[in-house]
């Protein structure tokens, strides 16, 4: 190891302790541990320009340790991705590009949100199958314009959280070759050593899922670091899995090899230690040498010139392959979607009952002639969710350009792949499930919200629709769940044309991602329903009175019931409004008048109806309303038994609002 690449890797360590101690919080174990590794990789094998965070060939690199973000931002300022000496001090306070976790689109060259532990794996997996899928339907013989790796970089925490166990064993399944993992394996946990809860041979567990197994005995030898990398590289038919072992807060005489390090300020004294044992001026804050700095300014221009070479290569592409240069422009048009919008064929439906299941289905059918990148499917689901793409082809080991995504049974990965894949760029990607197991995949669809990151989700049997499964497989609270959720839309459409327009809203949202939550029942056609049903809720049918006597809002498969209320309520005399209401989220998002139109604050008089639970729907019946909606969990029987058994009729809504 040379004198500068010995200085290179302690002035990162320096920087990730000053900033942690600065802030009085943060976690230095990780940064001084791994910053050799982490050095090795981003200085000599990892493809990036620090000048273009976006160019589109780039090696990508998640740490999936996110509490460890002072290492990243250390490799992100002193590689010069625009962070400077002002944010390091920043780390962790209020409006800072340096928050306690990194956040994607928030930091250049943070390429996902980390922070729950094993997340960063699982979207590695994604992304590493969105490259392998792009290089099968781009790359020609001398032009390999889509070529880069995925690396990984996570420890003890995120091997033992059971998302890495799923997306590692499909990413093995897959032979994804181009996927590096960086195991920091340092054996210690916040409650101590990792022998208390965790003593497998997770080599031996990765080799078992088909990953090459390699093995760095001592973490700070760049040289066997560089070595392994190579040989993983080299590796053209499986992933690879590099165990470094390294020592937690290395460098700090009172905390190296202790749990004490893991999450909390070395202390004053202890950092002033630590850079003395590192050969660093004791007293300095936040000090790099000049001939450090222009180390990385030197390796930072190397990454440059790898971009201009690209360039010169995906030029000569273009002029030999122009049809795949209109391709590759189709699948980077964020607009295309837009298209469906006035598209008759897309809107076009027949007259007659169907479950919104398989009116989705047609939908994706439609869609996926008018998108070539969208790709997806379902937690061995897909003939149930009708999420299977007919004639696109099923993504495997042999056959990288299918475009039907076989999850097996692992929805928590299967929707952290989903983000990896979209935040590749490129590709836009579904998942599916039944919505009971929505549940599965609430932690990174929360991730999908804090990214901003467009995923759709396709969940289906909906509601004690379900029937004979029972109580284990009908969803009650799943969608009270999800629209709690901040920049998350849930859409639960009630016939073809407002599933059609969930589809859409899905497709071209650019920053918000979608759920559509889907009948297994047949539904009828509904006379009324439009377009409108982009805007979240309209006015289905319409009283004659310029105020109604009533407002009945429904969702979904409820909405039937609300229109065959009306119909009785106005041979009683009673002239109501019924109002679909697909999305709540997105209602909200309209203006204040067009709010009022719909549900006007002058009637005070309204009834929800959905066969789920009640929370969530006080906001819109008032103090004066009602809901006929689930208040336990069902039951085992026919569907049309349980909505009988559970109030779901005609009569009950009719009641209900007579009750007012």
């Amino acid at each position: 190891m040379s004198n500068i690449d010995t200085r290179s890797v302690n002035a990162i360590r320096v920087l990730a302790a000053d900033a942690v101690q600065k802030a009085n919080s943060g976690h230095p174990g990780l940064p001084l541990g791994s910053a050799a590794m982490a050095y090795e990789l981003w200085a000599k094998h990892m493809k990036h320009n620090p000048k273009d965070p976006q160019w589109e060939n780039r090696d990508r690199f998640i740490l999936s340790g996110g509490h460890g973000s002072t290492l990243l931002y250390s490799l992100l300022h002193l590689f010069g991705y625009g962070l400077t000496v002002e944010d390091l001090k920043n780390f962790r306070q209020m409006d800072s590009l340096t928050p306690g976790h990194p956040e994607y689109r928030h930091t250049a060259g943070v390429e996902a949100t980390t922070g729950p532990l094993g997340a960063g794996m699982g979207m590695a997996v994604g992304m590493a199958m969105a490259e392998a899928h792009l290089s099968a339907i781009f790359n020609e013989e001398k032009y390999p314009v889509v070529d880069h790796y995925t690396y990984v970089l996570g420890g003890d925490g995120c091997m033992m959280e059971g998302i890495s166990s799923e997306a590692f064993s499909l990413a093995g399944t897959l032979g994804l070759s181009k996927l590096i993992v960086l195991y920091d394996s340092n054996q210690i946990s916040i409650e101590g050593s990792t022998d208390i809860a965790f003593t497998e041979n997770v080599q031996k567990r990765m080799e078992a899922f088909g990953f090459q197994i390699l093995t760095v005995e001592d973490g700070n030898n760049l040289e066997e670091i560089g070595k392994a990398i190579e040989e993983a590289k080299a590796d053209k038919s499986r992933p690879s899995f590099i165990t470094v072992k390294t020592q937690i807060g290395y460098g700090c005489p009172a905390k190296q090899g202790k749990a004490s390090a893991h999450g909390e300020p070395l202390g004053e004294e202890n950092v002033s230690a630590l850079k003395e044992n590192l050969g660093w001026p004791a007293d300095s804050s936040f000090y790099v040498p000049e001939d450090v700095y222009e180390n990385y300014k030197a390796l930072a221009a190397q990454g440059a010139d790898a971009e201009e070479e690209w360039k010169k290569l995906f030029a000569d592409y273009c002029a030999v392959y122009p049809d795949k240069k209109e391709l590759w422009d189709t699948y980077h048009n964020e607009e295309l979607a837009k298209k469906a919008y006035n598209c008759e064929e897309y809107w076009k439906y027949e007259d007659k009952p169907e479950a919104t299941r398989n009116l989705s289905g047609k939908q994706l059918q439609k869609l996926k002639n008018l998108l070539p990148n969208l790709i997806g499917g379902a937690a061995d689901l897909s003939p149930s969710t009708k999420t299977y793409m007919n004639d696109m082809g099923d993504f495997s080991k042999e056959n990288y350009a299918g475009r039907n995504l076989h999850f097996g049974v692992r929805e928590l990965a299967m929707t952290a792949i989903g983000n990896g894949i979209m935040l590749h760029g490129g590709l836009r990607a579904f998942v599916s499930t039944f919505f009971v197991f929505s549940d599965y995949t609430k932690p990174m669809a929360r991730l999908s919200a804090i990214m901003g990151v467009p995923l759709t989700y396709v969940f289906t049997h909906d509601s004690i629709g379900v029937g004979e499964d029972g109580p284990t497989h009908e969803p009650i609270e799943q969608l009270a769940m999800l629209r709690a959720l901040p920049n998350f839309h849930v859409f639960r459409p009630a016939d073809a044309t407002e599933t059609a327009a969930a589809w859409y809203s899905a497709v071209t949202s650019m920053r918000t991602p979608t759920a559509l939550v889907l009948t297994r029942q047949n539904l009828p056609q509904l006379a009324g329903s439009s377009k409108e049903a982009l805007k979240g809720a309209y006015i289905l049918q319409d009283s004659a009175k310029e105020t109604p006597d009533a407002i009945i809002i429904a969702s979904g498969s409820e909405v039937e019931l609300a229109v065959g209320a009306r119909e009785e309520l106005l041979k009683e005399g009673m002239d109501v409004r019924v109002v679909s209401m697909p999305s709540m989220d997105i209602f909200e998002e309209q203006s204040d008048e067009y709010k009022e139109s719909v549900l006007p604050k002058a009637v005070r008089k309204r009834v929800a109806v959905e066969a789920l639970s009640d929370f969530g729907w006080g906001k819109y019946v008032g103090l004066d309303g009602t809901c006929v909606t689930m208040k336990g969990f069902g039951a085992s029987a026919p569907a049309k038994q349980l909505f009988e058994k559970y109030g779901f009729t005609i009569d009950n809504v009719v009641k209900a609002v007579k009750s007012l």
